[in-house]
């Protein structure tokens, strides 16, 4: 938690009139970390820095580490999340979390409200080449969803098939942020933008065949994509895509509100 003498000091200021609220506000941004044992330090403040908590990466973790992590971050997180969980490792965490929800084809746990409220304005349309793109696709989703953002899916409309895409055209023209995940040669990100009206994050995966180079190839197809307004993660990125995805929307509507 907050350094105790820090932040005393802190309210003692602002109650004696010598920092306005909004600085000492400013100040709380950036003070506030809590350790676990030795081998982490999180940052319960990131979401009043960024307008997104901070997500565990729970590949590479042990379990033991995941459950204390998860035991500091609920009492200060409405929503505490971990993202590329197998359902092994869920199921040894339940033991000790009950209340840990999976979100299986996202491949993320969560400690979360029964409903999580919709926070913030706009639609996130999540569009994946083949089914086998999904689990990069959902992982998008679900932290987008547990962020109080509204998202629809549409799924398996790549580019060997584009008549499947063009009969979803609605999907694209009521986005106000589009999500393209692909493999292979990652072409429909390219696609979409000329089609699209919004901006597009583009997510490479690493679905294909050899010459795909796990991923590679669908990221620079993307990369040097002739289509404009394309933002472009790191192969099997979905985290990142709905961060940036969250952050154009939450940019959006603080703009809107200022005018």
């Amino acid at each position: 938690m907050t350094q105790p003498a820090v932040l005393r000091d802190l309210l003692t200021a602002v109650a004696q009139g010598q920092i306005s609220p909004d600085t000492a506000l400013n100040k709380l941004k950036h003070l506030n970390y809590q350790p676990v044992d030795d081998f982490a330090k999180i940052d319960n403040h990131r979401a009043l820095r960024t307008g997104f908590p901070e997500v565990i990466w729970g590949e590479d973790k042990s379990v033991e580490q995941l459950i204390k992590i998860f035991q500091a971050m609920a009492p200060e997180n409405p929503v505490v999340m971990a993202t590329r969980i197998t359902p092994e490792v869920y199921s040894q965490l339940q033991t000790a979390l009950p209340h840990l929800q999976y979100h299986k084809a996202a491949r993320i746990c969560a400690l979360q409200p029964e409903t999580v409220p919709l926070v913030y304005p706009g639609n996130i349309a999540i569009l994946t080449a083949g089914t086998a793109d999904l689990p990069v696709a959902e992982e998008a989703a679900i932290v987008l969803e547990l962020s109080g953002f509204q998202v629809s899916r549409l799924c398996d409309v790549g580019v060997a098939g584009i008549h499947r895409l063009l009969n979803n055209r609605a999907v694209i023209d009521r986005a106000d942020v589009l999500i393209v995940v692909a493999g292979m040669e990652g072409a429909l990100p390219s696609v979409v933008a000329g089609l699209a009206h919004c901006p597009v994050v583009a997510v490479p995966t690493s679905v294909g065949y050899g010459a795909s180079f796990g991923g590679v190839s669908a990221l620079l197809t993307m990369l040097n994509s002739c289509a404009a307004g394309i933002g472009v993660m790191n192969i099997d990125n979905g985290f990142g895509a709905a961060v940036l995805a969250g952050q154009i929307i939450r940019t959006a509507a603080k703009i809107g509100q200022s005018t």
